[in-house]
């Protein structure tokens, strides 16, 4: 049988044709000829995901497969994708001896001999590979506002990730980060719409290239479609009750970017939205997903999510129901994990004329286009490619780079910052001496909470000040744990014979639901440490490592100096430091708004409703705020017509000048307001960025061009539509109004 589908599957190429040369039509070609070698049973095993743990020994080393597990799961049931690992982070070679087991009897063995595809979540770097370069969380990478840095990182996460010999990310986040209080608030870019799109193109187009069969590429995922992002609760994995209009506005607009941009794959969201668990939702699984967006990939499902349909969701009667709802709905591929029920009630389905076997048909042909697209069928690994730059310098100063990009300036009172060289520095707080602070969630374990795994030699907070001042001009002490006193009168005393006090704050590592918040504010024997430093009179630098914004407004008048560092990774330690003592200037923004208090939680595109009363919109700091140790001016704001109409480009220019006397980054954020709408209008929306480079005493002109389109909402009838009216241009302080005529 092998033999033959080998044959088949080389009619009509050469020995030097690539995948990136083949058109549609003859990948469809190659598909339809190994899908005639299919039976049922090798098509719902293509369908079905199972996570490591049930190919491997318990207790084993990682690359100690089970052979007789291995045996039944590949040729028995024909799975045709594993994922995750089992426990903790593998090196590079456990890795090869992991994936050249499976790939060599699924080739070998299996009578079809379809390559397995395997699956894991880079999130920020290879971050399931020991001594990878991990990135800044994604929250941190949308504060960079730089969508260069965000596709080289990609990049190199696509080439670590794929000397691990792993094809399949699933990355990225594409939800829209509204909520803070959701626990995977920052796994998202934020909350604005046109930077997670752009964002979330830039990172597929890093992943994925333009050719994704190359050894150095993987499948990007887009994940969580669609709606995951804002339960009412804020906890994971529960109700969101989303409007239409709030659902086509806000929540589609990245996936669509990233279907644009070819991502090959989709993740379904876990959750519910109105009441219909995602997974069992044919309206959007089929009806939007497939006939309105024509995306042509795999979706997979989230982690158990089709039996949950019945464990957790109580829609379906039993697993088997679960299985024929969800398939039906428009599901491709089951990420089990964990149990082998589901080719088998699967088949059984389609045997009973429960599942049609079109649908079936429909699932195997999007997998094995995707198979066909990585070059698996060619090469499922790739021994003989050079991957030296893994985990090298070069990869390493780009993660840096990220970081030094992505911490934002909020306060600076006095110009307390840049630190003096010669002072003599007190550092305390929970996240000053901690890497997994640094780096997060899905950092070498699933919650990134394990000191075990930690990358030699990289730096804490605290042991990059110690290197940029000397060890002598530091003294040290933890205060607190992340939620416990600890030695707060040993801080306090430290505090009096000391000139500054930086104090790092924050969360311990978390995600999804163990990371479901109680109360927002950052628990209080932190916010007391600070109060206490406070009390001696000496100035305080607050480093907020946080994946969300914590309510500290009793803190925030305490501090003369506050910068947010996010989850900025293994390269963290050095970037705080560099900025705290003015070796970099810092350039990140907010892709947030900071809120001042847990009942006070809206974004910065709110409504001008959301204004009206005592409270109005009042931030501890808005979306896109982020200062420098430098002043730029911005003026000649240029609009290329007063009037434009439906066909027509706008053009828009501003100047920038660095009217400081250091160097640095800025950028430019293009803002428009609808003044008058059939529907309330949102008071104003991000519509165009652009960060630039600037020497002291250097100007540039930066320029945007928009269309009607951008100026365009979705109405009363779900349609995006473009009103006629007046609208306002918008940059810094400078201001335009324009016309639009049809």
């Amino acid at each position: 049988m092998k033999k033959i589908l080998l044959t088949i599957l080389i009619i009509g190429m050469t020995a030097i044709d690539s995948l990136a040369q083949l058109t549609e039509e003859q990948i469809s070609q190659k598909v339809d000829s190994v899908m005639q070698t299919m039976t049922l049973t090798d098509k719902v095993g293509e369908m079905t995901q199972l996570a490591i743990d049930m190919v491997s020994t318990p207790g084993a080393e990682p690359d100690e497969l089970n052979e007789e597990s291995l045996r039944n799961v590949l040729l028995n049931y024909r799975v045709g994708s594993i994922l995750n690992v089992a426990g903790h982070a593998y090196t590079l070679d456990e890795w090869h001896s992991v994936i050249r087991q499976i790939q060599d009897m699924a080739i070998d063995e299996k009578p079809t001999g379809i390559p397995v595809i395997y699956g894991i979540d880079s999130v920020h770097g290879a971050n399931y590979t020991m001594g990878s370069t991990l990135f800044p969380q994604q929250i941190g990478m949308a504060a960079t506002w730089n969508t260069d840095l965000i596709r080289e990182g990609s990049r190199i996460s696509a080439y670590e990730t794929r000397a691990s010999w792993i094809p399949w990310n699933f990355s990225p986040v594409l939800d829209i980060g509204r909520n803070p209080e959701w626990p995977r608030f920052w796994e998202t870019f934020g909350e604005d719409v046109h930077l997670a799109s752009k964002m979330g193109e830039a990172m597929v187009e890093g992943f994925q290239g333009d050719d994704v069969s190359s050894p150095y590429r993987v499948a990007a995922t887009a994940k969580h479609f669609l709606g995951y992002s804002l339960p009412a609760s804020g906890h994971d994995r529960t109700v969101a009750w989303i409007p239409d209009i709030q659902l086509r506005e806000h929540i589609l607009p990245p996936f669509e970017a990233v279907f644009d941009a070819g991502v090959h794959t989709v993740m379904i969201n876990s959750g519910e939205v109105n009441g219909i668990p995602v997974h069992a939702n044919e309206e959007i699984l089929t009806g939007l997903l497939r006939d309105e967006l024509g995306f042509k990939g795999i979706a997979v499902s989230d982690w158990a999510d089709i039996i949950y349909l019945h464990d957790r969701h109580k829609i379906t009667k039993d697993y088997k129901e679960s299985i024929k709802v969800a398939i039906n709905a428009g599901v491709d591929m089951s990420m089990v994990p964990l149990d082998l029920e589901f080719p088998r009630l699967l088949k059984e389905l389609v045997e009973e004329g429960e599942v049609p076997m079109s649908r079936i048909n429909e699932s195997v042909e999007r997998i094995l286009r995707v198979k066909f697209l990585l070059g698996l069928f060619d090469q499922a690994y790739h021994p003989d490619i050079d991957y030296s730059k893994f985990a090298s310098n070069e990869h390493q100063q780009a993660s840096y780079q990220t970081a030094v990009e992505s911490i934002t300036l909020l306060k600076n009172e006095a110009e307390i910052l840049p630190l003096s060289k010669e002072a003599n520095v007190l550092v305390t707080g929970p996240t000053a001496h901690s890497l997994i602070y640094l780096n997060g969630g899905w950092s070498r374990t699933w919650q990134g909470d394990d000191p075990q795994y930690d990358t030699p030699g990289k730096k804490t907070i605290l042991d990059a000040i110690r290197d940029e001042i000397g060890e002598n001009n530091v003294n040290y002490a933890e205060g607190t744990s992340i939620d416990e006193e600890i030695d707060i009168d040993v801080v306090v005393q430290a505090a009096r014979e000391s000139d500054v006090a930086v104090i790092a704050i924050g969360e311990a590592t978390y995600t999804e639901m163990p990371g479901d918040l109680s109360d927002m504010h950052l628990p209080e024997a932190q916010r007391e440490l600070v109060k206490q430093v406070a009390a001696t009179g000496t100035p305080i630098v607050l480093v907020m490592v946080e994946g969300r914004p914590r309510i500290i407004n009793d803190i925030v008048p305490e501090a003369d100096g506050i910068v947010m560092a996010y989850l900025p990774a293994h390269e963290g330690g050095r970037a705080i430091a560099d900025i705290l003592f003015g070796d970099q200037n810092p350039s990140g923004h907010l892709p947030f708004t900071y809120p001042s208090d847990s009942n006070d939680i809206v974004p910065y595109d709110h409504n001008y409703t959301d204004e009206v009363g005592p409270l109005g919109f009042n931030p501890e700091w808005e979306f896109g705020t982020g200062l420098s140790y430098t002043s730029y001016d911005y003026s000649n704001l240029t609009v290329s017509k007063a009037t434009f109409g439906a066909d027509d480009e706008l053009e828009i220019s501003v100047d920038i000048t660095n009217s400081g006397e250091m160097a640095g980054k800025d950028v430019v954020q293009l803002y428009v307001s609808d003044l008058v709408a059939s529907i309330t209008p949102p008071v104003k929306r991000l519509r165009g960025f652009e960060k630039v480079n600037l020497e002291p005493g250097e100007t540039q002109t930066v320029r945007f061009s928009i269309t009607a389109d951008d100026l365009a909402f979705v109405g009363r009838d779900n349609e995006w539509i473009t009103e006629e009216g007046e609208f306002k241009i918008q940059i810094e302080d400078l201001e335009q109004n324009i016309i639009f005529q049809k």
